[in-house]
């Protein structure tokens, strides 16, 4: 089934994926914590461990952004790829067309909210969250354990998709 799909959605994607990449180029350097002698508490080992901490935190979170904004770049790839082939604003998971309030809202999104809550009802029941999914057993390749409609919204491309394995 064909969405309606207004016709600046193309130019949307495209500047949301701009910034995107954008504020991930930002990051790129961003996230690397270099120790330097001669740090301020030097003499003060409780001065040095809550500076540790502190340079831990901030690239963790500097870590968790990056790790978003690749997603989200992904996702938007991926849009412009259902757009180009005339799949976009259709639910991958229902074959029903995503409500426009839903696509304004996250033009990259590519469930209708129904299926989107029933994979939020999965995970939750299963116990794993998006991300978890990459975290495989040791008898267990991390690929396989995802769904395949989150592995086309992860990896976009065929070949990405196959460098997991």
């Amino acid at each position: 089934m064909q969405a309606i799909v207004h016709p600046d959605v193309g130019t949307r994607i495209e500047r949301d994926l701009d910034v995107a990449l954008f504020r991930l180029r930002q990051l790129g350097g961003a996230v690397v914590v270099v120790e330097l002698p001669g740090t301020i508490g030097e003499s003060s080992a409780f001065a040095d461990e809550v500076d540790q901490i502190q340079a831990t935190a901030s690239r963790d979170v500097g870590l968790a952004t990056r790790e978003l904004l690749l997603t989200r770049v992904n996702r938007l790839s991926a849009a412009l790829d259902r757009l180009n082939d005339g799949e976009y604003g259709v639910c991958v998971e229902c074959a029903e067309p995503i409500g426009p309030a839903r696509l304004d809202a996250l033009p990259e999104v590519q469930t209708c909210i129904r299926c989107q809550a029933g994979l939020e009802r999965l995970d939750h029941q299963t116990g794993r969250s998006r991300r978890s999914v990459f975290e495989a057993g040791e008898n267990e390749v991390a690929s396989e354990a995802i769904p395949t409609s989150y592995r086309s919204s992860l990896f976009p491309n065929e070949e990405d998709r196959h460098a997991l394995r």
